[in-house]
């Protein structure tokens, strides 16, 4: 990482921790519970986010609306948690507002700086995770975008920062790469293992990455928005297929990759509805809606329900 990259990732991890005293409080905008309130410890039911006024919706899988929630960019929700990625006011700026079962106000809010893009909770519900598209950096060519994923604990009050502030290992050897980006983080369930993509010299690449040590391991390349599955023995991701996405499986065990029934050019991180059926965000004449498919790449697309970003309720643990 170059210098004037890593002293603008490191003054906005200072400001982030700095303020995270001040924004970490009963806050913003109370959610809508018109139909009722949301249930984010309701085991099975999905949450999405609503194409027309970026509305979360809770709603059953044959898509009977139970709830909405605030407004989100980016959504997603495990064991009790949802974590809203929303856009603010001016350019490339954000917030990440954490909300708990029971509660219309955020229990966490924290500036970040970018656009949104993606958004995780850990099974447990106790880690949260954001991507944000933004502009700036001295690598980047005049009009390009690069992405920024970091991780919160909820329990008590850690900010990771960016995953350009890890130490990064790529075929055993340190990376001193200086156009490193990341993105799409999903967690296994210890509350310190989690995977991502990161991209540097042209190639994209997964990630293994260790809180407690802040360590990142590249594990093999042409991944990009992993998604691990309940079992942990499987990454949903997408792969670059010529000039296209196509959705695969790999089972981290044997290295084994199979393509999945959906159809090419799916632009989302994939969600688990369980250890057999992958879900997905992918337009259909204009409007999103959330599709299945099997994960072991028989079958055809299944539509549920309209919106995108879909996650599955857990229990509270």
């Amino acid at each position: 990482m170059n210098a004037i990259r890593t002293a603008g990732a490191t003054a906005l991890v200072v400001a982030l921790l700095g303020s995270a005293a001040v924004t970490v409080a009963w806050r913003g905008a109370a959610a809508d519970t018109s139909t009722g309130e949301l249930r984010l410890g309701a085991p099975g039911t999905l949450v999405t986010v609503d194409a027309k006024g970026h509305r979360v919706r809770q709603t059953t899988r044959d898509g009977k609306e139970l709830a909405t929630g605030p407004d989100c960019r980016r959504a997603a929700v495990a064991a009790g948690t949802l974590v809203c990625l929303q856009g603010l006011p001016g350019p490339f700026s954000s917030e990440v507002r954490v909300y708990r079962s029971g509660k219309a106000e955020p229990e966490v809010t924290l500036p970040v700086w970018g656009n949104p893009s993606r958004a995780r909770v850990s099974p447990s519900g106790h880690l949260v995770a954001w991507t944000v598209f933004r502009s700036g950096d001295s690598y980047a060519a005049s009009g390009q975008f690069s992405t920024t994923a970091g991780i919160y604990d909820l329990r008590d009050g850690s900010h990771y920062g960016s995953l350009e502030d890890f130490a990064v290992f790529v075929d055993g050897e340190r990376s001193q790469s200086q156009d490193m980006n990341f993105w799409g983080v999903t967690f296994a369930g210890d509350d310190r293992t989690f995977y991502a993509t990161m991209a540097a010299n042209g190639r994209t690449h997964l990630v293994r990455g260790d809180l407690s040590t802040r360590e990142l391991r590249a594990l093999r390349t042409n991944v990009e928005c992993p998604s691990l599955s309940p079992d942990e023995q499987r990454i949903a991701y997408k792969k670059k297929v010529g000039d296209h996405w196509q959705l695969h499986v790999l089972d981290l065990g044997t290295g084994a990759d199979t393509p999945l029934a959906a159809p090419a050019g799916v632009d989302d991180q994939a969600a688990w509805l369980d250890n057999g059926t992958v879900a997905y965000g992918r337009a259909d004449h204009g409007k999103p809606f959330v599709y299945t498919v099997p994960a072991d790449g028989s079958g055809e697309p299944v539509k549920l329900v309209e919106g995108s970003s879909p996650t599955v309720a857990t229990a509270v643990r």
